[in-house]
């Protein structure tokens, strides 16, 4: 099971076959309004952590359909979309028609290339490492830091295992599929302690990870 969840292309390309069905998996609705309104919560926690300023090169891993990405370019100077499926970036694409700071770049799914080094201000990835194992989490946040110009920040986000409602998730699906009928895209929690050190050791200064309305957990930090 752990090859077929470390897949990533070929899972993520299958679940966005059409548009109705990438918004469904990307966040469980097809909504517009939701989205955009959802949008905002992402880019208010965006300012409370790394900030969001005029002059910003913004880097999102797994950016999806360009949800959070539509309304935080008009924000920045620059926002590159990264995601491993292509039909994600064919739709985020289409989403983001007439904004003209804006850059999608299909990856491997493991890594930022072909992104340079010490090319971008902020790195973020919103929703995404619940679906990415635990290697491939720290993998990305190496790659943050590498992406990085001193002084860049970055931030990550996961359900919370120890809050009670991110308890409920992980027993909801432990109930629901048997071990060989598990999805590839499967959420798995992470926890404050476990995004605090892979903060750390990739290297990162002005760590913080704190929980946030009982089932999030946040990271984010500073390249010195």
């Amino acid at each position: 099971m752990s090859q077929l969840r470390g897949d990533y292309k070929t899972t993520w390309n299958a679940l966005s076959g059409s548009k109705q069905e990438a918004y469904l998996y990307v966040a469980g609705y097809t909504d517009e309004e939701k989205f955009h309104a959802d949008a905002e919560d992402t880019i208010d926690i965006l300012r409370e952590t790394v900030g969001v300023r005029p002059d910003d090169v913004f880097l999102e891993i797994g950016c999806g359909v360009g949800r959070v990405g539509r309304v935080l370019a008009p924000l920045v100077k620059e926002w590159i979309g990264c995601d491993v499926s292509a039909n994600m970036l064919k739709l985020a694409g289409r989403r983001l028609l007439g904004i003209p700071n804006t850059r999608l770049q299909e990856i491997s799914g493991y890594d930022l290339q072909p992104i340079p080094d010490g090319a971008v201000d902020v790195v973020y990835t919103t929703v995404v490492f619940m679906h990415l194992e635990e290697w491939d989490r720290y993998n990305y946040i190496l790659e943050a830091m590498r992406v990085l110009r001193p002084g860049g920040r970055f931030y990550c986000d996961n359900v919370d295992l120890a809050s009670p409602a991110g308890w409920a998730v992980f027993e909801e699906s432990r109930k629901t599929f048997k071990p060989k009928d598990r999805p590839a895209q499967i959420s798995k929690c992470s926890t404050q302690p476990e995004i605090e050190a892979f903060l750390k050791h990739a290297g990162f200064a002005d760590v913080r990870v704190a929980g946030r309305l009982n089932f999030w957990v946040y990271g984010s930090g500073t390249k010195p």
